[in-house]
């Protein structure tokens, strides 16, 4: 009985063992999911953060990696239309999410309406930040096509642009707003 007793929980051990380092510990896994309107199906980590997923799996480099904390909007995608950082988005809470990048912003009304303004308005001064400064004006606008400043302050705060271009930022999402305003 003792022995009985002894193999039991020896066989539970190793079976709770097995499933913390194989199933726990990050066995890589295939995960579909919905990028810019294609289903694609990776074989990563379920915590792996979908930034990576996009750029070193997948190869869509558009969206950047800055900080990996979520402090400074470079790697900002859209994820079922809100303003996500991805570097903080693990894979497996995508589910059957839509993601769409930089690279098919500008098949959006709204992301058409600000690539546009961004070059009129010359916003681009390194480039780094743009792809989230873009993802950002862009759900904005999806969500509020006539923001205030207050609006623009709040959707943009936290994106980050080393060379300083927040005044030309703000008015290229001011002149994609008016367009909304004519119609345009």
């Amino acid at each position: 009985m003792v022995a009985n007793l002894f193999f039991y929980r020896l066989t539970e051990y190793c079976l709770a063992l097995f499933w913390k380092t194989f199933l726990i510990a990050g066995v890589p896994m295939t995960w579909s999911i919905n990028v810019n309107g294609t289903l694609r199906h990776v074989n990563v980590d379920g915590d792996t953060p979908l930034l990576w997923v996009l750029r070193d799996v997948l190869g869509m480099t558009g969206t950047k990696f800055g900080c990996g904390m979520a402090l400074c909007g470079a790697c900002t995608v859209h994820v079922d239309g809100v303003a996500t950082r991805s570097c903080i988005t693990p894979v497996d809470s995508i589910g059957t999410s839509e993601i769409t990048t930089i690279e098919a912003i500008g098949a959006t009304a709204a992301g058409a309406k600000i690539q546009k303004s961004w070059l009129d308005r010359e916003v681009v001064q390194c480039g780094y930040c743009q792809s989230g400064q873009i993802m950002s004006a862009s759900a904005l606008l999806a969500s509020n096509p006539h923001p205030t400043d207050s609006d623009i302050d709040d959707a943009m705060s936290g994106n980050i642009c080393r060379c300083g271009t927040y005044v030309r930022i703000r008015e290229a999402i001011k002149q994609a707003a008016q367009s909304n305003r004519q119609g345009g």
